[in-house]
């Protein structure tokens, strides 16, 4: 069993997820990546489709068998497209809802038992600046991060007395994989209405999921905005 606190990041392959993932590690977490895909800056790793709430739960279990009872987890797995309303599928609506709000459902009650037996623990989620702002063609990814807020602010009341904290990060539009070379939100002349006047990293992403772990121990049901400016 490891000294380092355990931190549980999903979607720690690329992106915000590796970014924390080693945000974390290198201030002295021992971080257990759940991902489809190998996730190297980690601990650990585990192959989990986040919409598997059993493999998710066996997920966990195994990292505190190795690394003791977990500390915090962050919920950052997710996807992005762009479609028109009408276009948008009942399966592209159900798995947009599925892979978010799901994978953020099947986390917490695989953390929660534990954090709450020990009377302390912090879950983040990952949701976005959409949430708050919309967009044109965003309709069932700005449904989704936006249940992620609803999620969010009612969880964190419903655990407060135990110690346990619950908050999110919103993102705007971010320098990931993510998000396509021909995407109109890496568009100059989008970037110009920015007052930060470019995309944010995910450097500084992983900063506020840090922050809200390690400092902001007096946060919970809170929402931050890194978004460039985009919305204040």
């Amino acid at each position: 069993m490891a000294d380092n606190p355990l931190a549980i990041v999903t979607g720690a392959a690329s992106g915000i997820g590796a970014a924390t993932a080693a945000e974390l590690m290198d201030r002295g977490w021992a971080v257990a990546g759940l991902d489809l895909s190998p996730a190297t800056a980690c601990s650990t790793w585990a192959q989990v489709d986040m919409t598997d709430g059993r493999a998710v739960a066996a997920a966990v279990e195994s990292a505190q068998t190795e690394f003791g009872a977990v500390q915090a987890a962050v919920s950052v797995a997710g996807y992005y497209e762009m479609f028109p309303i009408c276009d948008i599928s009942v399966e592209r609506w159900e798995r947009m809802l599925n892979v978010h709000l799901g994978g953020l459902y099947n986390l917490t009650r695989a953390v929660l038992p534990t954090m709450l037996e020990q009377r302390t623990g912090s879950l983040v989620a990952i949701t976005s600046e959409l949430a708050v702002g919309g967009g044109g063609d965003d309709s069932h990814y700005a449904a989704a991060k936006g249940a992620l807020i609803g999620f969010i602010r009612s969880l964190a009341p419903e655990v407060a007395e135990t110690g346990v904290r619950v908050n999110a990060v919103a993102p705007g539009p971010t320098d990931t994989p993510l998000l396509e070379a021909e995407s109109p939100w890496r568009a100059q002349e989008y970037l110009n209405t920015l007052p930060g006047r470019g995309l944010v990293t995910p450097d500084q992403v992983a900063l506020c999921v840090a922050y809200l772990l390690d400092e902001g121990g007096f946060c919970t049901g809170e929402i931050l905005n890194v978004n460039a400016g985009a919305v204040i």
